[in-house]
């Protein structure tokens, strides 16, 4: 018997989840320069790290030696003053992939079932699968989330619903009035996930104001990234505000030191750094406006997108995958979305998004 076999089935059955390729791999790959390949498949942020974070960083580097604050006391009360939450209603996590399967974890019995939108991210049916539970997936409408749908197909033996604003890989997003009348709705026996990962790219008036939504439904859980808008991804740091009795379940099954020293300093730091946010999203802004304005000019079909990234359509997505690397430009394929001609790129720098564009140039013009 093979020592595979000593896993339950549903394990052995996961699919490991895709990260955008890395720049020193595709250097390697194809002998290239890394100093000259673009980076625009991971949704990071191009301004780099905020001098804020860089800072508070350097200043933890003396006491690395010792253990991290297992309850992240200093980074739960720069959350708690910031959202208007109580200490008792946060969870942190290494990075908002974390939290997501912290939910998991934590709820859900190999009897139990999730529901989640076709094209969403790929990480809530893994975490679904990990767990042995089953995942339910509603077809998307114009690529985004049909909440009545999604409603619709919550069965008795359902503990979560996962819903992502704005999606991830496809851009699109819920009307807030529709995430109100889905919470209204939705049993207050299961537990909705509503990941923000990029609510912060969002203008005011397309917000939802979620944290009063939580306030009103317990069985509301909001998960948050800093990987994103706050530039630190390599540092993994997200986290949730739920209920207390939510959060405090949570908190039971989560490692004791899953968030480490630079982290945490690094966090407090960035949440603070508001120059550095406003700037982040002006360059977001101005990119995507660069971006999508080619490919109207090139007749490329997008998705309209409200995060970091846009998702858009050719004819063989593979193929143009290969060209765009063999040139030094790593954007994300999206296949294993169920997307095989469609592929994501990342809002860069006003350089990085030339490059992409006079490659995907290069490439219609062959």
């Amino acid at each position: 018997m093979s020592l595979s076999q000593l896993a339950p089935a549903y394990i052995r059955a996961i699919a490991p989840y895709q990260p955008g390729k890395p720049i020193a791999e595709l250097a390697r790959e194809m002998q290239l320069n890394e100093a000259d390949i673009v980076k625009l498949a991971s949704n990071e942020n191009p301004l780099g790290i905020s001098p804020k974070a860089r800072a508070a960083m350097l200043q933890a580097m003396d006491e690395l030696a010792r253990y991290p604050d297992g309850n992240g006391f200093a980074l739960k009360s720069a959350l708690a003053k910031k959202f208007g939450v109580g200490l008792e209603q946060i969870v942190l996590g290494n990075g908002s992939n974390d939290i997501l399967e912290l939910a998991a974890r934590t709820f859900l019995t190999p009897a139990d079932s999730v529901v989640y939108s076709q094209y969403s991210f790929a990480v809530y049916p893994l975490a679904t699968q990990a767990v042995g539970a089953r995942g339910i997936e509603v077809r998307a409408v114009d690529f985004g989330h049909d909440l009545d749908a999604m409603l619709a197909a919550i069965e008795p033996s359902t503990k979560l619903v996962f819903i992502a604003n704005p999606n991830n890989p496809t851009g699109t997003m819920c009307r807030p009035g529709d995430l109100v009348e889905f919470m209204e709705k939705c049993p207050a026996t299961v537990l909705v996930v509503l990941d923000e990962a990029y609510t912060e790219y969002l203008p005011a008036e397309k917000r939802s104001d979620s944290l009063a939504l939580r306030r009103q439904f317990p069985n509301l859980i909001i998960s948050r990234t800093l990987s994103k808008a706050y530039g630190l991804a390599g540092l993994r740091i997200g986290f949730a505000i739920a209920a207390p009795e939510v959060a405090d379940l949570m908190n039971r099954v989560r490692q004791p030191f899953n968030v480490n020293s630079l982290a945490q300093a690094a966090a407090v730091a960035a949440l603070d750094d508001l120059d550095y946010l406003r700037e982040t999203v002006r360059v977001n802004r101005a990119g995507m406006e660069q971006i999508t304005s080619a490919f109207l000019r090139l007749g490329i079909p997008f998705i309209p997108s409200y995060g970091n990234f846009i998702t858009f359509h050719v004819g063989d997505g593979p193929a143009l995958n290969q060209f765009m690397l063999q040139r030094g430009v790593i954007i994300r394929p999206l296949a294993s979305y169920g997307m095989r001609d469609s592929l994501r790129v990342s809002i860069g720098l006003t350089g990085e998004n030339d490059r992409f564009i006079a490659v995907l140039e290069e490439a219609l013009d062959g």
